[in-house]
């Protein structure tokens, strides 16, 4: 079984200490709903953020 991994939007915002706490409520309250969310430090300016919302 091929599972398909779907981008639906990404937007590069300021880093906060605290960012990955709404990441990780946002992948337990809506993984049902077949949505992931990650973040990543952005690799050229290490004050920015890139949040990505995915379709599983």
């Amino acid at each position: 079984m091929e599972s398909k991994i779907e981008v639906l939007s990404t937007v590069k915002i300021q880093n906060s200490p605290d960012l990955y706490k709404v990441v990780d409520v946002l992948n337990r309250t809506l993984k049902d709903r077949d949505l992931m969310f990650g973040l990543a430090l952005d690799q050229e300016n290490k004050e920015k953020a890139i949040f990505t919302i995915y379709r599983t």
